[in-house]
C-alpha cells in the first residue's frame, strides 16, 4: 500500500510552506495545516481502507517531521504526559498529526505562548487548555485570555466535579477572570459545590460574597488585637476566623462538606481547611482518624496540659470563653485528606452513599464550623 501520486504531491507541498501544525480530520479524510497566512487543507483519495491510509499519512508526516519512518515514535508515547521531552523537539511534534503528539506538547515543561496557540489550534479541549494554563508563559501570554474563555463557555457542559475544581483553581491563579466571571462562577456553586472550592484553595480571605463578622466580633477584638500584635499566631488566626472573611470561609466549607459530589472534591476541601488554618496542632496532621484530631485538640486546651505552647496558654486565658472556639480551631488545623483515607480505602462510592459513609468525618468537622460561627457553644 502506498499514497496515491496526487496525495504525496499536495502533502509535500503542504509541508514545504513552513506549516507550523498539522491536524488530521479523518470523517473528511482531510488534511488540515497551520501556515502564517492561515489555514491550508488537502483532501485525500484513499487508495484502500480509510483507516489504513490514515496510517500511511501519519508515517508519511512522521518522517517529515521526527525522521521516524515507522510513525510516530513508540517512546514518545510512552513519556507524553510524563513531560520527559526535550524543548528542541516540541514544534516537530506538532507536524505529526498525531492526538498523542499534541498532548506532549501541552504537557511539556518548555512549551510556550507561541507553541500553546498551535497545539490549540491542532487539539482544542478543555484538558488541553487546563495543562497548557498551569505554565505561566502560557497564563500570562496572549493564549491566556484565549484559553480562559473558552474553559468559563464549557464549564456549565463539564461533567467532572474534579475538573471544575481545576478549571476554577487555574483561572483564579492567574488572575484570569474578572469580577462579573468570578461573581458567575461562584454562583454556579448553588448547584455544584465542586465550584467552591477553587475559591477556597485560591483566595479564602476574599470569596464573592461575604458574610459579616461573628456578632461578638467588636468586643472579641479588644481583647484578642494586643495579642495579635504581639505575635501570638493562635490568636491571629482566631481573630482571622471570626471576621468576615473567616465566617465566609467557614460557611463555604460547610455547604460543600454536607454535599460534596466525590472523593476528589472532598479530598480538595479537607486540605483546603487544614491549610487555611495551618500547622497549629502539628501532630495530628498526620493522624488517621477526626477522634485522635478531636481528642489532641481538646487535650492541648485543657488546663495544664504538659506540652500546652505557652502562646495558647496565654490565649486561653485572655479569653477563656472561648475555648471551645479555640478547640475547634486546633481540630481544622489537623485536618486534611488522611481523615477521608479509613472511608475511602474501603468504597469507592459517591453522591449520596458516599455522603453517608463519612458521616463519622463530616459531622465532627460541621460541628467545629458551627462552634466557630457561634451557632453552638462548646
Amino acid at each position: 500500500m502506498e499514497l496515491s501520486s496526487e496525495d504525496a504531491l499536495c502533502l509535500n507541498v503542504l509541508l514545504a510552506a513552513k506549516v507550523q501544525a498539522v491536524r488530521i480530520d479523518e470523517s473528511s479524510m482531510t488534511v488540515l495545516g497551520l501556515t502564517a497566512r492561515g489555514e491550508a487543507s488537502v483532501s485525500l483519495h484513499p487508495t484502500c481502507r480509510n483507516d489504513q491510509y490514515l496510517r500511511l499519512v501519519r508515517e508519511m508526516l512522521a518522517e517529515h517531521a521526527m525522521g521516524s519512518p515507522g510513525g510516530y515514535p513508540l517512546h514518545l508515547r510512552r513519556w507524553t504526559r510524563m513531560g520527559q521531552l526535550g524543548d528542541d523537539n516540541l514544534a516537530r511534534l506538532l507536524l505529526t498529526g498525531e492526538p498523542e503528539a499534541v498532548v506532549a506538547v501541552v504537557h511539556a515543561p518548555g512549551l510556550t505562548d507561541e507553541l500553546a496557540a498551535r497545539a490549540w489550534w491542532a487539539m482544542p479541549t478543555a484538558e488541553n487548555a487546563r495543562r497548557m494554563l498551569e505554565r505561566e508563559s502560557v497564563a500570562r501570554g496572549r493564549m491566556g485570555q484565549v484559553l480562559a474563555a473558552h474553559l468559563i463557555e464549557y464549564l456549565p457542559f463539564e461533567e467532572d466535579h474534579y475538573a471544575i475544581v481545576e478549571t476554577v483553581r487555574l483561572l483564579l491563579h492567574a488572575g484570569l477572570a474578572d469580577e462579573q466571571a468570578r461573581l458567575g462562577l461562584w454562583n454556579k456553586g448553588k448547584h455544584k459545590k465542586a465550584y467552591y472550592v477553587g475559591f477556597l484553595e485560591l483566595t479564602p480571605d476574599a470569596l464573592p460574597l461575604q458574610l459579616p463578622p461573628r456578632r461578638d466580633w467588636a468586643s472579641l477584638c479588644a481583647i484578642l488585637d494586643p495579642l495579635v500584635e504581639s505575635g501570638n499566631p493562635y490568636a491571629v488566626q482566631l481573630r482571622r476566623l471570626l471576621s468576615g472573611p473567616g465566617q465566609s470561609f467557614l460557611q463555604g466549607c460547610a455547604e460543600v462538606l454536607q454535599q460534596p459530589p466525590t472523593q476528589e472534591v472532598v479530598n480538595a476541601l479537607l486540605n483546603a481547611v487544614g491549610s487555611y488554618v495551618g500547622p497549629l496542632l502539628p501532630r495530628a496532621r498526620s493522624a488517621a482518624e477526626i477522634g485522635d484530631v478531636v481528642r489532641e485538640a481538646e487535650q492541648l486546651c485543657a488546663g495544664g496540659a504538659v506540652d500546652q505552647p505557652p502562646v495558647l496558654r496565654e490565649l486561653l486565658t485572655a479569653v477563656p470563653r472561648l475555648q471551645p472556639e479555640i478547640c475547634a480551631m486546633l481540630v481544622l488545623s489537623g485536618t486534611n485528606q488522611a481523615l477521608a483515607e479509613p472511608v475511602f480505602s474501603r468504597s469507592t462510592a459517591v453522591g449520596s452513599l458516599m455522603r453517608k459513609k463519612l458521616d463519622p468525618v463530616v459531622g465532627p468537622l460541621l460541628r467545629q464550623f458551627a462552634v466557630l460561627r457561634g451557632a453552638v457553644s462548646g
